[in-house]
């Protein structure tokens, strides 16, 4: 019809057109997921590989290690008392596995233990100190096991280093060496490392050698007193820095230099250490530092099995990161000679072990992670009944636990024994802990065996504190004194002083801070 329009109604969608549309935005979100989906696979991908390489790391670190067996151990061992770590280092000789080439001897010749040191780990992890075993030094040797599985009898008077011989075998005998230790010490040595030939040389490789100071030149017939001739110059007088097989021929060197006895290499070796740990802690604890450091540590070494795996031994190296180059002391046992030989010095060697069992430093310093220990209160005591009660140390623990400080708290020292100057001795103790001493006497009886803190009324809390100082004392209110009074028994008198050293050890000892030209008499 003219002038008409024809109504065209609106396009309609087909089916097809409705289903393309509703395409076009899936398609987008599947686009978008499977960006997404290909991104975390990338970063899943990229964690795994960085885990596979962590623990490829510590797989390569684990088989690197090898323990000896927990078999060997003695029954008896003492038990814990601190909360720091005792570990027994040994330096060991053996030929096998390429050290002959290094230390020379026969390959087939049975291991021994060259040098030795006891690390003692303060309960606050901020100090440690190295004691020193000579090898020849003459003690007693408690029953080890043998390879067949036997066990030996204790031989008397044997010197130290024929323990890690026991059993003739060319590894060695380490559980012996740490038997012989925990019976010498009366500290229960956590850890025990075996450090050969082959690994120390490459550890100072590593590292990039270690500075040494020399007061001489020293000769190839210094290394070896049996060459007819001089040989060539091995070191020059003064500071250097040495390692592999030169640093080795440095530490084992002994007869041309010093005194020529192997007190004097063990104080050189002291020095070494110091200077080895300087390095490390020089160079940073960074991964790339970490890994070939470790690396040629697990090789050499030889550990309990405590530490056999890298996670163990890793986690336990990184526990002395916050341990300062000053607070690491390093000591020998006391000492004095016995013909060509070394006996141990008493009591002083008995005050060194109180000292570690209490953690007191060699410069007499609380390091037992402990606050304001002396002046807490027992809050746990119980309510005083006319009985005696034990101290707040036990028995034999060598000494007061923590930090004691008197305060100002006056007492008063009656010796309750017949042994000369032992109220003295108390007095001394009590005053270098900042208590007041209101004076000294003999008690009215001599035969007390145990010592006895008494108090007046309303004093418990500062006896308590007074008995912190003297391991195993009892204490006891008394209504005939309105203060506190100590009175000395054998037990006393048979102690070393709670948490004291040998005033001769400080005066030798060194710090891993030291110029490494300091004291070079080397004996």
């Amino acid at each position: 019809m003219a002038g008409s329009r024809q109504h065209t109604p609106a396009a309609r969608t087909t089916p097809a057109a409705r289903t393309s549309r509703r395409a076009a935005p899936a398609r987008s979100r599947r686009r978008q997921r499977s960006g997404l989906r290909t991104s975390f696979v990338v970063a899943l991908s990229l964690l795994v590989l960085a885990s596979a390489g962590i623990g490829w790391i510590y797989l390569k670190l684990s088989g690197n290690i090898s323990t000896f067996s927990a078999g060997g151990l003695s029954d008896n061992r003492p038990v814990g008392t601190s909360k720091g770590q005792n570990v027994l280092v040994i330096g060991s000789d053996a030929r096998t596995d390429g050290n002959s080439s290094l230390g020379g001897g026969d390959q087939d010749d049975i291991g021994r233990s060259d040098t030795a040191f006891l690390l003692h780990i303060y309960a606050d992890h901020q100090h440690a100190v190295a004691v020193s075993i000579p090898r020849d030094t003459l003690l007693d040797i408690p029953p080890c096991r043998l390879p067949d599985g036997t066990w030996t009898k204790t031989q008397v008077n044997a010197m130290f280093n024929a323990a890690f011989s026991v059993g003739q075998s060319a590894q060695g005998n380490p559980a012996c060496t740490q038997n012989t230790v925990e019976h010498l010490t009366g500290l229960r040595v956590d850890h025990t490392v075996v450090v050969d030939f082959k690994g120390f040389a490459k550890l100072t490789e590593v590292v990039g050698g270690v500075q040494v100071c020399l007061p001489q030149d020293i000769y190839q017939k210094d290394l070896n007193p049996n060459r007819a001739t001089r040989g060539e110059r091995l070191f020059t007088q003064g500071v250097q820095t040495v390692s592999g097989r030169q640093a080795l021929d440095y530490v084992r060197i002994r007869h041309g230099i010093g005194d020529g006895s192997d007190i004097g290499r063990i104080k050189r070796q002291q020095a070494f250490v110091a200077g080895l740990l300087k390095k490390v802690k020089s160079d940073g604890l960074t991964p790339t530092k970490l890994l070939p450091l470790a690396n040629a540590a697990t090789r050499s070494m030889t550990v309990d099995p405590g530490l056999g795996s890298a996670d163990k031994l890793i986690s336990f190296m990184m526990s002395l990161k916050d341990i300062d180059l000053h607070n690491t002391k390093f000591v020998t046992i006391p000492w004095r000679y016995e013909g060509a030989r070394v006996a141990i010095v008493e009591p002083d060697a008995s005050e060194l072990w109180a000292a570690l069992k209490a953690d007191r430093t060699v410069d007499g310093k609380d390091a037992s992670g402990t606050k304001d220990a002396g002046t807490e209160k027992a809050t746990d005591s119980p309510t005083s009944t006319g009985s005696p009660t034990p101290s707040a140390t036990a028995e034999g623990s060598g000494g007061a636990t923590g930090e004691v400080s008197g305060g100002g708290i006056s007492v008063a020292v009656y010796n309750g024994t017949t042994v000369t100057g032992l109220a003295a001795r108390a007095s001394r103790t009590l005053t270098d802990h900042d208590f007041v001493v209101t004076g000294t006497a003999t008690a009215s009886s001599q035969d007390h065996t145990t010592t006895v803190i008494e108090y007046g009324v309303g004093l418990e809390d500062r006896a308590r504190t007074v008995a912190r100082l003297f391991p195993g004392a009892e204490i006891t209110p008394v209504s005939t004194t309105s203060g506190i009074d100590v009175v000395l028994g054998t037990s006393y008198a048979d102690a070393p002083a709670p948490g004291s050293v040998p005033s001769a050890m400080t005066d030798d000892t060194r710090s891993a801070d030291d110029d490494p030209c300091s004291n070079l008499s080397y004996g």
